[in-house]
């Protein structure tokens, strides 16, 4: 009898002693970067909540680092290389190859097994959490986009006798019409696009490329050159700017708001703006496909890191702001695009025409692939490689076999 009784006493002691390990305190440190005073207020407040209600005795620490122009990445990669940094941080997909390469980040896909709010995350997304790490594993955890689409002014559409276009052929045809002699003096007035030849510009071109069937993976396949074929003709033929080639960022919007063209292709970052310019007279429509479908996908992503010693914790602060609280509070007040589709459906989101066509085009948005000759293919090599190509200087297939060797080196 005393001996049952002993080993009664032991076992309701070790459970204690498990409860007690269970609901023991545990801090966790989490670096981020912010645009703005508002956004520091709103990670603070969103750590606060977090902190109140997981019921985990989970307590985030959040701490702000400058972006710096990206070095901020720098900062983060040196301070766990030397072995401090946070359990989890902000983090950018590009930053992706660095940090696996030097096994620094957590392989999410056990904690992504048994999550229950996996499938509120568009499985497309979940695939380009993949294509930036180059393998088949989930390493950065969602958190919230920037989803390119096309601006279109209802008022020059309805003067061209233009409905929204539905098909990639559609939009080309729309472009044409939407090239306008308004004032009857035998030059253009209007354009139909707003290309974007310069940096930055291979994002828009890229929709066009997809359209036809292309990817790239492999640039120089006859549906991509037939894609860059359309981009070099909506030059030449004059339904875009002249100045096209060395047009950027504040040129492709310059001359949308000034009313030289009818369509350009931005994110919802640039909403406030276009209404501030135009009130109703602004709207926008995901750009269409035809063989396949692509836009380009900007991101504010968050990782775990392997130093953690508190793995569960922090993947536990990493899902609230994935689906949980923390994801409908910080798309709300940064007015990026929701990864949730529950928060994605809120009204405060659909009732936005501008975050609505976002969330569209969000199943189809992507990247461009991540290799060490990423940057300089995009600063350097796609720019000129583009100019030639609208200037003439070389054909759509070989523009098309020189950004291929550009980026992939055959």
């Amino acid at each position: 009898m005393k001996r049952t009784m002993t080993i009664a006493v032991a076992l309701a002691l070790a459970c204690a002693a498990l409860v007690a390990a269970a609901d023991k305190p545990v801090t966790i440190t989490h670096w981020y970067w912010a645009d703005n005073p508002k956004y520091s207020a709103t990670m603070q407040q969103m750590a606060a909540d977090f902190n109140a209600t997981n019921g985990k005795g989970i307590t985030v620490v959040a701490q702000e680092y400058p972006w710096d122009g990206g070095g901020y990445s720098e900062t983060l990669f040196r301070a766990v290389m030397g072995g401090g940094g946070p359990d989890t941080s902000s983090f950018k997909l590009t930053s992706t190859p660095l940090f696996s390469a030097n096994n620094l980040l957590v392989n999410l896909d056990t904690y992504l097994a048994s999550w229950k709010d996996r499938g509120l995350i568009n499985e497309a997304l979940w695939n380009t959490m993949k294509t930036a790490s180059r393998t088949k594993s989930v390493y950065v955890m969602p958190w919230n986009t920037q989803v390119l689409y096309v601006y279109y002014r209802p008022s020059l559409f309805k003067r061209a006798g233009v409905t929204v276009p539905k098909t990639y052929g559609e939009f080309l045809e729309a472009v044409k019409k939407l090239t306008m002699d308004t004032n009857g003096d035998g030059k253009t007035d209007v354009y139909g696009f707003g290309m974007r030849g310069f940096k930055g510009g291979q994002e828009p071109w890229g929709s066009f490329i997809w359209a036809r069937g292309g990817n790239f993976e492999k640039f120089d396949t006859p549906q991509g050159i037939q894609g860059m074929q359309d981009f070099v003709d909506l030059f030449k033929k004059g339904y875009a700017p002249p100045t096209a080639p060395m047009d950027g960022f504040n040129e492709i919007i310059a001359n949308f708001k000034s009313g030289k063209t009818a369509m350009t292709v931005h994110h919802i970052g640039s909403s406030a703006g276009m209404i501030d310019t135009f009130g109703d007279d602004v709207d926008a429509f995901p750009f269409p496909g035809d063989v396949g479908r692509w836009t380009s996908m900007g991101d504010t992503e968050n990782v775990l890191l392997r130093s953690s010693k508190n793995k569960d914790a922090a993947f536990e602060w990493l899902a609230y702001l994935a689906t949980g609280k923390g994801q409908e509070t910080w798309c709300t007040v940064t007015g990026n695009v929701p990864v949730s589709k529950v928060v994605a459906q809120l009204p405060f989101f659909q009732n936005n025409r501008f975050m609505k066509v976002s969330i569209e085009g969000a199943p189809f948005a992507g990247i461009f692939p991540i290799l060490d000759t990423t940057t300089e293919w995009i600063n350097v090599i796609w720019p000129n490689t583009v100019a030639a190509a609208l200037s003439g200087k070389l054909s759509a297939a070989e523009a098309m076999r020189q950004l291929q060797a550009g980026l992939y080196g055959k």
